[in-house]
């Protein structure tokens, strides 16, 4: 199979952005050259000639930069980036030595325009050196993740406004599951949004700790109270909710992998099924005033043990509306580009060590969300007055298939030659497509965003 059209012309203009990018680098560093040898005084050769001396130089050093793989290494996975940093003054270096090979053997008059001084060489070396590594580890600053989302999937984000910020406002938050990828998100999102006081439920210490340690760092929250505890405790959630009082339980905490639900069918159910319950009754106990459950769309029509954990968590909170003060709501989307339950971080991993990457189905297909689109959805359906299940339109599923093969070729690599993909199978508890429940009578656009109350 040929690599995707879609795919080269992609690379294309990304190549042609980074070799224009270089020369405008590479231009600053030769005017900075010519500044300290000459304090810009017109050379013995004239203006002209510099000018054409430019255009030589940038010419060798765009070559060598080529030549040395600059513009194919897959800059944007993090431990290849080591290797294009190295690359590239490589390829400095060798046009370092190509222009003093041509200064010492080409006529001293006549080609004045293609041998450069060397003094000009070797400051252009060190210039252009600092100019360009720089100048890329910026790009890798900037551009990594949000690159990788504009290329490889073809939708675009959609934007949720702040309309949100003043339901937060100086309010007590309580955040389970505050660590993990959505977790910590809703965190740094509420925390902007002015919450007064953030409680973060969290079982693994070292996801808490470096949640707390990153807010803390921020200092944008008046109070931030970890607390390490697992939500099937009871007890003890019992006991925080009575003595914290939060205002809004935003509940993120749940086991996510298809496959290992499906093998621990009791604990999947303990874990998204039970607790759910429990943290929800003990919410309207403690007079809550807004419950909201982080679901999925693997609850529409489940077939996997997740799925169908995740849709009972959505019945049994939906059925305590009605008997306290407290609203119950649950928000369902889809895959989360680049948290550590999607396949991304999986593939990423597989091309970096130039493994065979691994689809389970050519046909499959998932909808795609970026961590902080999905947080912009939960705070926006958080702040509606309806107790509903709501789901986001999340545009065209995305082939995983053209995903492998996207990821493959925006890291510098062929698919099916320098890296093959291999078809291993459904596996139990998948379905082929997803679906998200938002067609026909089963749900009806809210005035917000592409955010659907879907009627089951």
């Amino acid at each position: 199979m040929n690599v995707p059209l879609r795919c080269r012309t992609g690379r294309a203009a990304a190549v042609v952005s980074a070799v224009a990018a270089d020369a405008a680098v590479f231009g600053v560093a030769y005017l900075l050259s010519f500044f300290v040898r000459l304090n810009f005084n017109e050379p013995a050769w004239g203006w002209r000639a510099a000018a054409v001396s430019y255009a030589v130089a940038l010419a060798v050093h765009l070559f060598f930069l080529a030549a040395c793989g600059s513009y194919s290494l897959p800059w944007r996975m993090k431990n290849r980036r080591g290797d294009v940093l190295a690359r590239c003054v490589l390829a400095l270096a060798l046009s370092c030595v190509c222009l003093s090979a041509m200064r010492f053997l080409l006529p001293s008059v006549s080609m004045a325009a293609f041998r450069p001084p060397y003094s000009v060489t070797m400051l252009l070396f060190v210039f252009s050196s600092v100019a360009f590594v720089a100048f890329r580890c910026l790009v890798f600053a900037v551009c990594g993740e949000r690159r990788l989302w504009d290329e490889i999937i073809p939708r675009s984000e959609r934007r949720f406004d702040a309309s949100a910020a003043a339901f937060f406002s100086g309010r007590t938050v309580m955040v389970t599951g505050a660590g993990g990828s959505i977790g910590s998100e809703i965190v740094r999102q509420i925390a902007s949004a002015g919450a007064k006081k953030i409680l973060l439920v969290e079982r693994g210490e070292n996801a808490l700790y470096e949640i707390d340690r990153e807010m803390r760092q921020l200092s944008v929250v008046s109070e931030l109270k970890p607390l390490m505890v697992d939500v099937n405790d009871t007890e003890r959630m019992e006991e925080i909710l009575a003595d914290e009082k939060p205002e809004i339980v935003l509940h993120a905490a749940a086991y996510k992998h298809v496959p290992m639900v499906e093998m621990n069918p009791e604990e999947g159910w303990r874990n998204n099924t039970q607790a759910t319950r429990t943290l929800a009754e003990a919410s309207a106990r403690h007079g809550v005033a807004r419950f909201v459950l982080i679901s999925t769309d693997k609850a529409v029509n489940p077939v996997s043990v997740m799925g169908k954990t995740k849709k009972a968590a959505e019945e049994a909170v939906m059925a305590l509306n009605g008997v306290s003060s407290t609203s119950f709501c649950a928000v369902r989307f889809g895959n989360v580009f680049g948290s550590s339950g999607s396949v991304v971080p999986l593939f990423r991993e597989q091309i970096a060590k130039k493994m065979p990457v691994t689809v389970t189905h050519p046909d499959m297909r998932r909808y795609f969300m970026t961590i902080q689109e999905a947080v912009g959805l939960v705070l926006q359906a958080a702040t509606r007055s309806e107790s509903a299940i709501y789901t986001l339109d999340m545009g065209e599923s995305v082939s995983i298939l053209s995903l492998a093969e996207n990821m493959i070729a925006e890291a510098g690599f062929r698919p099916y030659k320098d890296i093959p993909i291999v078809f291993t199978g459904v596996r139990p508890g998948e379905k082929i497509v997803e679906e998200l429940g938002i067609s026909g009578e089963n749900a009806v656009r809210t005035d917000m965003a592409k955010i659907y109350i879907t009627k089951a």
